[in-house]
Order: C-alpha cells, then structure tokens, then sequence
C-alpha cells in the first residue's frame, strides 16, 4: 500500500539565494516521521543572484535553482512543470531566501510581488483541490502573492508583515516555535529562521507540528 505523498517545493540550496537547508531536511524527516512520503519539486530556472554563504556578498556566475535543489533532495526530484496536484495530499514550501527571489520577485518588488507562473499554478491546483499548503519563514510571501485574504505568519518583522498585508494577506504576530493555521484557506505557516537566534530543536519541532497538522487537516 502506497504512503501519501506530500509535495515539497525547493528553490535551491542555501539559505542565502535557495532553501534553507535546516528547514527543508526537517520538511522530509518530518514527513516520513507522520508516516507519510514526499516528492521535492524546483523551478528549471537560472537563481536570481549567487551568494557566498560564507561572505553574504555576491559573487558571479550563474546556477540552476533545479540543479541545486538537488543536491538536498539528493537528485530525487523533479522540474515544477512536472507537478500535479492529484498526485499528493499537502503541499510545503520550506524558506530560504530563494523563496523571495527563486520562486517570486519579493526581494525586488516587496509588497507587489508575484510569485513565478509554475508556483502560482500548484497552488492554485492545490487550493482548487481543498488541499492544505504549509509555508515556512520568509515562504509565505510566496503565498501571500498568490492567495488573497490567507492568514499568514513571518514572526515579528514589521517591515515583511506590512509587506504581506499590502499584498492583500493577514499578518498573526508569532513567537519562535509557533505555527499559525488559517484553516478556511487550510494554510499553515511558521516564522522559523525568520529569529536568528532560533535553536535547532525548536526549528524541528515547530516544523513537526505543521507537518503533523497539515496532514491532519488533509485526513491522513
């Protein structure tokens, strides 16, 4: 008998131009720990910028957010074209700052962003299907570009939160280790390395929780 499968939507590797890798590993142990099995996905697309995740400065050259999500998803992964909703029960964008610049324009436009057409479609083939989407740190811009009136979380950050209300979504103030749960959009978001200081197994357990919740919610 088949796990279900929930899908998880990579915008590279490294928190400064990808994923964040503490957040997207979580992300898959969390999904086989609740029992269930997971497909990662990325955009076939060249990265906005390159950064050093030693200097925080860029650097030139070019890489492939598809490529580079692989090597997280340990090349078990496929192009964002490829999705299908039909195929999975939950859908969970992990942060990073190639959430803001991978998968939608926020880091350039703010509070007028818009997420890229591949991630706009499985969200909207996900809503259509009453499925739940979790969003983890700065993530759910990405959804607030995409789904009007959704009750989302960043953590405290004023200037994101301003940015997520302009976009037409609703900002929850939370704590480290929170999760936030809009359940009429059945969307979950945590604020997790959006705190700096946030320790590893708080991160772990916030993101266990959503885990557990969204398959909770998808009737798994």
């Amino acid at each position: 008998m088949s796990r279900p499968s929930v899908a998880v939507i990579l915008s590279g590797c490294g928190h400064r131009d990808g994923s964040e890798i503490h957040e997207a590993t979580l992300t898959l142990l969390a999904i086989h720990r609740h029992g269930a099995d997971y497909q990662c996905y990325a955009p076939n697309r060249e990265q906005a910028r390159v950064v050093s995740h030693l200097t925080g400065e860029e650097m030139s050259g070019t890489r492939n957010v598809l490529v580079e999500a692989a090597r997280i998803a340990r090349g078990r992964i496929k192009p964002l074209t490829a999705f299908d909703a039909k195929a999975h029960v939950a859908l969970i964008f992990p942060g990073g700052l190639g959430a803001a610049t991978n998968l939608c324009d926020y880091a350039e436009n703010g509070g007028t962003c818009r997420p890229l057409s591949a991630v706009a479609r499985a969200i909207q083939e996900m809503r259509a299907a009453g499925k739940p989407i979790g969003a983890l740190c700065i993530a759910p811009v990405v959804l607030a570009a995409a789904v009007q009136g959704v009750t989302l979380t960043i953590g405290d950050d004023e200037k994101v939160a301003a940015d997520l209300q302009t976009l037409g979504a609703r900002h929850q103030q939370s704590g480290p280790g929170e999760v936030v749960v809009d359940k009429n959009f059945r969307v979950l978001s945590t604020p997790c390395y959006m705190f700096d200081d946030i320790r590893l197994d708080t991160l772990a357990d916030s993101i266990d929780r959503l885990v557990a919740e969204a398959l909770n919610m998808a009737g798994v």
